[in-house]
Formats: C-alpha cells, structure tokens, sequence
C-alpha cells in the first residue's frame, strides 16, 4: 500500500479522495481493532455512547472526535488502547417516532444507527467496531434482566408504591434527576405527581459508600453535585403522639434536635398517609382540596424560596415529647413526602419557612436559641444559627452545638426517637410505563403471588406485533401473548409485568459489556476485564453527574457486593467537556437547533472538521457554534500539506527553528495530557508558520515532528503525508515525537522588575539567569531607580526568570 499511495501525485490538498481511500484500507488492514493481549500496557478509554437519533451533530463531534484525539494520542505514547462505541438504543424517543410516524422502534433505532455508524466512520475516529454494544438487542438487555434478579435475591430491588413524577405527554414515571425545572427533561411539558406502585434498585443502601471518592480523579464539580444530590444530613429521629388516637404518632428528622423546645406546631406533606387519618371531620373538605391542589404541582413550585408557603389545618393535635403541650397539625406543600419521613416539627423561631408559615397563620413563635444568652421576649426573623439553648427545661444554659447530641440522647432514653442520619437521595426509580425499554423479569401469580423469572428464561423478549396509540400505560399491557404466562412456581396461569425498565439501568454497565459483546454465559467475560478493568479514562458531559455517573457507581458496587466485580469503582479518571450552544440553547434534535457535520465535511474533509471543534476554546468549557472560523483551520491543514510534499532544500541547522520544533513538541505534549487541545492547536499552527521560512534538516525533521504530532487530531492528512514520504507502517502506529528540554527551553526570558510590590519595569534576559545577576539588573534599571524615591533598598526577592521584587526602607 505504501508504494502504491507514493506513486499517486495528489499536488493540491483533496480531502474527499484521501479520506475515502484512508477509510476503505483502515477497515481493509483492521487497522483500529485491538487485542486484549499485547506487548503494551492495556489502557481502557471510554466515551459516553450515544443515542440513536439519527443524525450525529456538531454537538456530537465535539464530544467524539477531541476522545477519538486523545485515544490516539495515547495509542502514540506507547499504550494499547481500548476505544469501543455503540449505541443507548432503548428510550421514549424511539417510541413517540413509532406515534408519529407510523414505524417500529426496531426499524427507526437500526435506520438510525447504520446512519450514524457511518458517520463515525466518516470523522475518521479509531472505533473498534468489533466490540459495539446496542442495548436494544436481546443478547445485551438479557443482561439487565439478570442483574435485575442478582438484586431482587439480596433484597436490592424492591417493589413499592410512592409519589412519582408522572409526564403527561409521554405518559410515563420520571426519576427525580429527569425533572428539570419541574419539566419533563425530554419533551418539556409540566410534571404532575401520582401515587403508584413501582420498582425501585435500593441505591439508599450505598449512600455513605458514594460519598467517598477515593482513589477517583474526578472533576471537583461532579464530586460536589453528586455530594449535595445525597445530601447526608446527621440529627435525630423524633416522634410525637397523636392525641385522641393511641399508637399512633408522628415521625419525623430533624437537623436540629437543640430546638425541640420550641416546636410549636408540625407539619405533615399533603401526600403523608397520617392525613387522611388524622383529619378532623369539620376540617376534611378544606384539607383534601389543599391536597389535590399540591398533587399536580412539582416539588420546585412547591419548595420555591421566593413563594408565599401556604398551608391547612386538619384540626389534630400531637403532643410535644419534651415540653408536654398539644402542638396542632397543618398540612402544607412545602414539606415533601420524599424527604425524611414527610412530616416536621415546626420550629417558627430557627426556620426561615416555619418562621413565615408561622406569621401568615398566627402560630406561636417562641425562641429556644439565643446568640447572646439571653432571653428576647420577641422575634423580627427566624434566627437559624447556633447559640445557647434557652427556655429548654434542664438543657437551658447549653450550647446548641452540644444541645444536639444531648436531646438525641435523652430521646433514645425516654423511647421516643434517638440519633439518626437521612439522606436527600432517594431509591431509584426504574419502572417505566414503555415498550421501548427492557422488560421486568417478574410474573404475577394468583397462587404465588409476586414470582421471579428463572434465569434460564431469560431474555424475556419484547413482542414485535405491538400497537403504539399513545393512550396512557404501557402498550405491553395491550399485547396477550406477551402478558399471560405461566407461574415458574407452579404452572398455573399467571401474567408478566408490563413496566419496563429506566433506560439508565442499560447505561449503568454497558462498559463491562464492550469487552466481550458476544459471549452468552455471562454479562460480561471476565477473564478479558481483568486486563482492562476498571475505565482507566471515561469521557462525556457533566449534564449526567447526578445521573448515569451516580448509577454506574451504585452498580458497579452493588456487582461487587455479589461476587460479579473486583474493583470499587467503573472509571478512575473522567473528564468532562462543555457544551456546544447554538441559537442560545444547547444543541439537541429535540429543540430542533442542530448543524450537521455533513455539508462541512464534504467542503472541507472531515480532518478540517475535527481541528475546528477542537480549536473553538477548552474543551473543558464549551463554545457557541460560529462556523466563520473554519476557513483559517481548512488553510491551516492546506499549509502543512504544502510543507509536507515541499522539498526542503539546503543548509545549516536552524537554531530558532529547532527551539521552535522541540518547544511545541513540549507544549503540545503538555497539552494533550491536560485535555488543552485549543492551545496544542494554536502550538502546531505557529510552528507551521515558522517552519515555512526554513530549509536544510531543521526544516525536514520540524515537518516530520509536526505531522507526527498532527496525528491524532488530523489521522486522514497525517497518514497521506506519511506515506507519501515512503515511509512503512501507519503514522498511527509511530512513536509520539520527544523533546530536548535543553532545547525546548526558551533563550530568553521576560522579568518583570517590582518596587515595593508596584511594577516597575519589564526586563529581557537570558533564561536561567542566575539570582545575583537578575538583582543586579533589577537594580540597574532607570525606571526601578526613579521609584527608590529616596528610600533604601532593604532585600531584593528572586523568583528566577520570572520576576524580582525590590524591598524598601525609610532611610534613617
């Protein structure tokens, strides 16, 4: 091939003819498959799969094609590197697309992928294909279904019922991190809340585990969000009897135990099963119009700081355990049945909502926390920091922060509560009223009752004769071959449930699956992981912190747990990029925003392409979509084309120019390492310049370094030019370019000259100049004497090649 490509003279740059060739001997020679077992040490590099939408957009490639970079890169530096792609194929889109256009899902999810697929072919990324994982094929949601019952024996999966987030439009149960701004996160409409009976993964059970990041090189804002999303909260777990009703009480968390002397009323959640109960008969009709009305409000409209906190009373009392007196019972939308226990002890004068809630409604306000110690008859606002205990009983005089643990201990004695912790985060939610989606491996029997399927009837396939109508529920209900079944049990007649799973379940564990997609024993081959577990670098948006990264977490602990993994966490090392904003909202189909890389790769290749997503700022921090850029990056790559098949003539060695070569071969190392792919660009693009004003052997080894360090982000123009040059083998397959840093190092340097902190003067010096000779021209300059002003010089600080700070005194 090689000879073959130098025969053929391509004088002017025609990236349409290059890729397709490159392409068609890439997939010929299997040039991007990668063995489990080589000479090289194993680097697993992952990047989020995506949806099959259709189309893969800008937005995409500034997510794929900067990974597809830094894997080659990686390749180069002496790694063998893992780089898998396939595709999250289950989800509500594929079933609305059956609504809308009267297709399958099946035959709309296929359409899109082969469509897709081509176009990563197209942008030239390094996929082995070999190892593509869909999640809509039975072979890979077997796998869900079986890891679902290795949760339901240890008591992991669960069916319960509880207030979910229900979407009207696409008539269906939403997790909590799926409601964005009280909307559906995929189509936007307003989220009403119903109480249903649903199966949940018991994510609660390893919430103090997922607080610990040890050992992870993760960006500090996911470790924050995903912290805050948990919410660890430490305090104590009290409980008020009801009056006039023996055995039943209310229970219910609080942060600050020190103020139980100053609960003044309690509050249950609309939702609380105590309210119907409770509920005074003259009350009744108020209290269930006030909570059909919360019903059908998100929880962001019902806990949002600036609205007015409205509230009923049902006409209850309870009894305060340590002041003794009857506390009545309200009922308001401000407390939410999905956290604690959906019910709180008021505490008008150290909570901000109590505080108002108390004020609008004429409840008593009485202070148990004072700053200073002392007793203030009255209260302008709810003082919530710590203090002395006051108007306690025996904890008056107590500091509050010891107040806490006292009361909690003195509740544990009287058999009234005792220490506790809680937690914002809530089990997740998997059932989901779709076909498209992985079936629940669970028959309900008249005789049984609630039955496990066996494993060896597994996959439980999704029936493809199915009616898509929109109507409300799951259209598996409406299918009879697929929900009347027979009891594993028993044999008698039974049916399957209808829900299928949350499409995060398929997501929380495909990368165990890339490693050996095709075997049938096991969810993943595990001989192979042990070489290349866990993710050594995942990549992908931080719009997903608080979802699929939290839930590939949990299962991957949970795998653990049952003897399937060895390792603590999935990915050592995450990297996340920005967004790519366009029209001011971030790219997606759904908002109907998107450019497609199509019409920009048929102009100018899809090399051009890759250097200018990756060339539009940090990656780390997105861009807004200007494709006015394109031609400078699209001359860029003419430039080196030019100097790759220029003759690069006689003469000595270029010492400028061989600084330059070796400093962008450091900085644009540097670069890589560090995800700066903007500023490794700006590197390469200098040195092109210079290189174009040289000749002799600086020239010819400059360009061979700038090609080879053009590599992973142009592989199409880099190969072409490699081969042209008649050289053996892949550039790809080349060792990354070294540095002299003797030679990397700059000659001269700027130090800046301060007086007394204040700049004075700017220096240009040899670099590495010594402490003694930087002091002496620090001191030698006219502009840093000027500023002496009469004053002495008492010390002069050094930092070498960098700055020199001249320290005055008064003189005597």
């Amino acid at each position: 091939m090689a000879s073959e490509v130098k025969k053929r003279k391509i004088e002017r740059y025609a990236p349409s003819a290059i890729e397709a060739m490159w392409r068609d001997e890439w997939a010929r020679t299997r040039a991007h498959e990668t063995p489990d077992v080589s000479d090289k040490p194993n680097f697993y590099f992952l990047t989020m799969f995506p949806y099959p939408s259709g189309d893969i957009h800008v937005g995409h490639w500034y997510a794929f094609a900067p990974a597809d970079c830094a894997a080659r890169y990686l390749r180069m530096r002496g790694h063998n590197v893992l780089f898998p792609m396939g595709f999250d194929a289950f989800g509500i889109n594929a079933e609305n697309a059956a609504i809308d256009r009267k297709i399958h899902p099946a035959a709309w999810t296929e359409k899109n992928m082969a469509h897709m697929r081509d176009q990563f072919h197209r942008m030239g990324a390094a996929i082995d294909w070999r190892r593509e994982v869909v999640t809509c094929y039975p072979e890979y949601y077997r796998w869900n279904q079986w890891m679902f019952l290795r949760l339901y024996e240890k008591g992991l999966a669960y069916r319960g019922e509880a207030p979910v987030n229900w979407c009207p439009r696409d008539e269906t149960v939403l997790a909590n991190e799926q409601v964005i701004a009280g909307r559906c996160e995929r189509c936007d409409t307003p989220v009403v809340k119903r109480l249903m009976t649903q199966w949940f993964f018991k994510i609660t059970a390893y919430a103090d585990e997922l607080l610990r990041f040890d050992g992870l090189d993760w960006p500090e804002r996911v470790r924050v969000m995903q912290t805050n999303w948990i919410g660890r909260s430490e305090g104590a777990e009290l409980a008020f009897p009801i009056e006039g009703r023996p055995g039943e009480e209310i229970r219910f968390f609080t942060t600050r135990p020190d103020t139980i002397y100053g609960a003044t009323f309690v509050v249950l959640a609309p939702e609380h099963p105590l309210v119907a109960k409770i509920t005074a008969p003259a009350r009744r009709a108020d209290v269930e119009r006030y909570v059909e009305r919360a019903r059908n409000m998100t929880e962001i409209e019902r806990t949002a700081a600036e609205r007015e906190k409205t509230g009923v009373d049902t006409g209850a009392f309870a009894r305060n355990v340590f002041t003794g007196e009857r506390v009545p019972v309200w009922v308001a939308d401000y407390v939410l049945a999905t956290y604690g226990t959906g019910a709180i002890m008021a505490v008008p004068a150290h909570d901000e909502r109590d505080f108002a809630f108390a004020q609008k409604y004429g409840l008593e306000i009485r202070e148990v926390i004072s700053p200073d110690g002392k007793e203030h008859a009255a209260l302008d606002a709810a003082y919530v920091g710590e203090g002395v205990m006051v108007r306690s009983g025996t904890f008056a005089g107590t500091r509050s922060e010891e107040g806490k643990g006292a009361v909690a201990e003195e509740a544990r004695r009287r058999g009234v509560g005792a220490p506790a912790v809680t937690y914002r985060l809530r089990d997740w939610l998997i059932s989901r009223q779709r076909y498209w989606g992985t079936p629940i491996p669970i028959v309900y029997c008249d005789s049984c009752g609630q039955v496990p399927v066996p494993y060896d009837q597994l996959p439980i396939v999704l029936p493809r004769d199915v009616e898509f109508t929109g109507r409300g529920g799951s259209p598996l209900a409406h299918v009879a071959s697929f929900v009347n079944t027979t009891c594993p049990r028993c044999g008698k007649p039974a049916k399957r449930d209808t829900d299928t799973m949350d499409t995060f379940v398929d997501s929380s564990w495909y990368m165990y699956r890339y490693l050996d997609p095709k075997i049938d024993t096991a969810f993943m081959n595990k001989a192979v992981g042990r070489r290349w577990l866990p993710v050594a670098q995942y990549t992908g948006g931080i719009e997903h912190a608080i979802l699929h990264l939290l839930y590939m977490r949990f299962v991957c602990k949970a795998l653990r747990d049952l003897g399937e993994l060895w390792f603590d966490e999935p990915a050592l090392r995450l990297q996340n990029q920005g967004t790519i904003i366009f029209g001011g909202r971030k790219m997606s189909k759904s908002r109907g925003n998107v450019q497609t890389p199509d019409e920009y790769v048929a102009k100018y290749g899809a090399d051009t392409l890759r250097l200018f997503m990756m060339f539009l700022g940090p990656w780390t921090e997105g861009a807004d979509w200007d494709a006015s850029g394109i031609e400078g990056v699209h001359r860029f790559l003419n430039r080196v084309w030019t100097l790759g098949l220029s003759e690069p003539g006689d003469g000595p060695r270029d010492r400028a120019i061989d600084h330059a070569v070796h400093h962008t071969v450091e900085k644009v190392t540097e670069d890589l390492a560090a995800y700066r792919f903007n500023t490794a660009i700006a590197a390469m693009m200098e040195l092109s310049n210079a290189l174009q004003h040289a000749s002799g052997p600086s020239r010819r080894e400059g360009v061979r370094a700038l090609t080879l360090l053009l590599a992973p982000f142009a592989p199409y123009l880099s190969e072409e030019l490699w081969h042209r040059w008649g050289q053996a083998g892949s550039i790809h397959a080349q060792a990354w370019p070294t540095f002299d840093p003797a030679l990397a190092a700059p000659e001269e340097v700027t130090l800046v000259v301060q007086v007394d902190g204040k700049v004075r003067d700017r220096l240009t010096v040899p670099a590495g100049l010594s402490k003694p000779a930087a002091s002496d021209a620090a001191l030698a300059s006219p502009r840093a004497k000027a500023a002496l002003d009469g004053r002495d010089v008492d010390r002069v600080v050094v930092v070498p090649d960098r700055l020199v700070n001249i320290v005055t005194r008064r003189r005597s």
